[in-house]
């Protein structure tokens, strides 16, 4: 049987949420004893300096001092030390925010959520710590490496009927992506096929034969020598379908590091690279609000930027 929901829970801690640990029966003295047991990565002498600074509660919400007993069946709340980060020197940008709604203008490099190597270099997190906000949940995504607008609910109650615009397709989103030019290609065109993770690889995902889950329109609307500027409408928001797409016809986007070869990540304590962002802007998205009944639509103030004949990357300017 699941344990019911926790009736008091901390708030994030430099946008990172609170993690909990369950007291199961056994023979610990006290509290300390055991959390040096159950999470030897911080060392017993450690445990007693959180517990003594505040930083352990238990489920009403007081905190715990370095003498308190042991009590099974109940449970503790304490902040996980993420390991260091590499800044990410890049800002996001607040487009509009009422009392239901945030839409912010997301740099390229900024993971949306914490997840894995990534902790207080997220969107959410750098959110959450800026506004204060601990309901704040985004409720659609967007690529680490994909910049431009997307759209997070600031109220649970009102959660539901904002995803519920994505689940039923009711949104309308353009993207922008710079690519090789292919003159013999007629556009606009339509790639509608099968999207599906490659087993081989992870992270990769490739077009397979099968009915058609992911549909994509795509409009060349500007030459730039050897590259040309593309404006993408996604019908379907699965995994990596704008890069996949454009990749099998050709066009793989400039700074796609998965597409169409997969390139190592950044070695552990290996500084990663700002300089060459992935070409790829979530430029405009539509909707009518469902809380508010309003029409919405919001575009990024992001702009692709092309600094030779040959390359295109972002500037740190562009993205600062």
């Amino acid at each position: 049987m699941s344990r019911p929901a926790p009736a008091w829970k901390p708030p994030p801690r430099q946008g990172v949420g609170a993690s909990a640990v369950a007291l199961p029966h056994g023979d610990w003295p006290t509290v300390l004893a055991f959390l040096a047991w159950r999470l030897p990565k911080a060392s017993t002498a450690e445990w007693a300096e959180r517990l003594a600074a505040g930083e352990v509660f238990d489920e009403t919400g007081q905190p715990v001092p370095p003498d308190a007993a042991y009590r099974p069946g109940t449970r503790l709340w304490y902040w996980r030390t993420p390991p260091a980060e590499q800044p990410v020197p890049f800002q996001a940008e607040i487009l509009f925010q009422d009392a239901h709604l945030l839409v912010v203008d997301k740099p390229h490099f900024l993971a949306m959520t914490p997840k894995g190597r990534h902790a207080r270099e997220t969107l959410l997190a750098r959110l959450q710590h800026q506004l204060g906000r601990d309901t704040l949940v985004p409720i659609h995504r967007l690529d680490r490496e994909t910049a431009g607008v997307v759209v997070f609910s600031l109220r649970p109650q009102d959660r539901g009927a904002y995803q519920a615009l994505f689940r039923e397709r009711a949104v309308a989103k353009v993207y922008e992506a710079l690519a090789p030019d292919r003159p013999h290609l007629a556009f606009p065109l339509t790639r509608h096929t099968r999207l599906a993770p490659c087993p081989e690889q992870f992270m990769v995902v490739r077009e397979v034969p099968g009915e058609p889950n992911a549909l994509t329109r795509i409009e060349r609307i500007e030459r730039l020598g050897d590259l040309a500027r593309y404006r993408l409408h996604p019908q379907t928001g699965q995994t990596h379908q704008l890069r996949v797409h454009l990749n099998a016809l050709g066009l793989p986007i400039v700074g796609d590091r998965i597409y169409p070869v997969l390139q190592p990540a950044p070695a552990a304590g290996e500084a990663e690279d700002f300089s060459a962002p992935l070409q790829l802007l979530a430029r405009r998205i539509a909707f009518t609000d469902p809380v508010t009944g309003q029409a919405r639509e919001f575009e990024s103030r992001r702009r692709l930027a092309l600094l030779s004949g040959i390359h295109a990357m972002s500037s740190i300017s562009n993205w600062s």
